[in-house]
C-alpha cells in the first residue's frame, strides 16, 4: 500500500467545509483516482492541511498521482506546499485491531 501525502497552506475552515460537502456528495473517488482511502487533516489556526490518499499498488498510485498533480488549484484545499510518496508501513484500524 502507498500513500500520497500533500501539504497545503492557506486552508480556511470554510474551504474544508466546502470540500467535505463535495467529497461526501460524490459517492467515492473518480475512476481516474483509484484510491482506497482519503483523509484530510486540518489545523484551522495555522490554516494548514495534509491530504493523505491511500492506494493499493504502484499502478494505482501512478494513475492517481498524475490526476491529482494536474488538478487545478481551485479544486485543491489551498496552496500546495509539498507532495510526498510513502510506503504504508503500519496501518491499524478498529476493524483490524479487533481481529
Amino acid at each position: 500500500m502507498l500513500a500520497r501525502v500533500v501539504a497545503f497552506e492557506g486552508v480556511t475552515s470554510e474551504r474544508i467545509e466546502q470540500l467535505r460537502a463535495e467529497i461526501t456528495g460524490s459517492g467515492g473517488p473518480p475512476e481516474d483516482i483509484p484510491a482506497t482511502e482519503l483523509m484530510i487533516l486540518h489545523d484551522p489556526q495555522a490554516q494548514k492541511s495534509l491530504a493523505i490518499v491511500l492506494f493499493e499498488n504502484e499502478d494505482d498510485y501512478a494513475r492517481g498521482d498524475a490526476t491529482l498533480g494536474a488538478m487545478p488549484t481551485d479544486d485543491t484545499p489551498g496552496g500546495r506546499v509539498s507532495v510526498e510518496k510513502y510506503d504504508v508501513a503500519i496501518r491499524v484500524t478498529s476493524e483490524t485491531a479487533a481481529r
